[in-house]
């Protein structure tokens, strides 16, 4: 198979990992007779100080005609101090997710047997956890209308507004994703939502119990997202695939990272309407840049995602295998 990759390192330790990340993917597509080529292209703080934009024409471009995207992480404490700046690195990864329609982001929370001791919750609780988060990637507060702080007149004070806004199709396309993995796997789907306060959970509510039973071969339930909150550090193996809007899917899937120790140990991927997106969730360290001890297993995962997207299913499994076991990284050498 021919697969022609943009290759989007970003800002702190993002070049390092994504070195890494590289260097696998090149070697299992030489064991197995893939030629995968990589075009490299500019985002985050990086893109704002070559040209002012975290995300430009040109890296969209090179990302549109691309088969995949890997992507590192953006980031940097210039700008996360500065509640003033205009422009963000954070606003790059959101106007790609945007404009490559990237609605879907599956995130796999996943434990290893010889990690389990570096959770902070106890072995028996988290041994054996091995859960899928969809969160919906494009609409919610992170996308609606916005305001930013400005003194209000009537109040005489500063005010500001994020607007959680979803429509219908967009649910109801999001739900479809999680059906989809619930039915290749164990069959059990939770709808996390706060439907006893939110009138946009309501609504994803409401089009869950509709769409549910064009699915009775898998299990839906139910669950407040303060209530998930609280399962997945009390109960996590209790969860097969959970399925929730962009900002509760953002928080939940980052406290997954505890279950397994690291948020170094999660990959995830982004799908939609174009081309889609693998990359470790955690961000970009910059404290840790240069030092040669950031964790690359979150990128080298994200590659197994991208091979197994393209139905290279064998080539995934040596990477995850790899992984695993240090005994076993030789054979992406051989």
């Amino acid at each position: 198979m021919k697969l022609n990759i943009a290759v989007l390192a970003g800002d702190g330790i993002g070049p390092e990992i994504m070195e890494q990340g590289v260097a696998v993917m090149s070697a299992v597509a030489e064991k197995y007779g893939h030629e995968v080529s990589y075009k490299e292209a500019l985002c985050g703080a990086h893109a704002i100080d070559e040209v002012g934009d975290p995300f430009p024409e040109a890296t969209f471009q090179i990302c549109e005609k691309a088969d995949a995207v890997l992507f590192a992480s953006v980031g940097d404490p210039k700008f996360d101090n500065n509640p003033s700046a205009k422009v963000r690195p954070e606003q790059g990864l959101l106007a790609m997710r945007k404009k490559l329609g990237l609605f879907a982001n599956i995130r796999p929370v996943t434990t290893f047997d010889c990690l389990v001791h570096k959770s902070p919750l106890k072995d028996e609780i988290v041994k054996g956890a091995d859960f899928i988060c969809i969160r919906e990637l494009t609409g919610g507060m992170y996308f609606g209308k916005k305001q930013e702080p400005q003194m209000n007149a009537e109040l005489g004070t500063e005010d500001a507004l994020d607007t959680n806004y979803y429509s219908r199709p967009e649910v109801e396309r999001i739900l479809k994703v999680a059906y989809q993995y619930a039915r290749q796997r164990k069959k059990h789907l939770t709808v996390v939502d706060k439907a006893n306060v939110l009138a946009s959970s309501r609504l994803w509510r409401k089009v869950a119990q509709e769409m549910a039973p064009q699915y009775p071969d898998v299990t839906t339930d139910f669950m407040y997202v303060d209530n998930a909150a609280m399962r997945m550090i009390q109960e996590p193996t209790f969860f097969d695939v959970m399925v929730t809007e962009n900002t509760f899917g953002d928080i939940l899937t980052d406290e997954g990272s505890c279950i397994t120790g690291s948020m170094g140990l999660l990959p995830s991927a982004s799908t939609g309407s174009s081309t889609p997106v693998f990359e470790p969730i955690h961000g970009s360290w910059p404290q840790g840049k240069g030092l040669n001890i950031a964790n690359p297993l979150a990128q080298i995962l994200s590659v197994a995602m991208l091979y197994e997207y393209f139905d290279l299913k064998e080539e995934g499994a040596l990477i995850r295998k790899a992984v695993r076991s240090e005994e076993h990284t030789s054979e992406l050498q051989s």
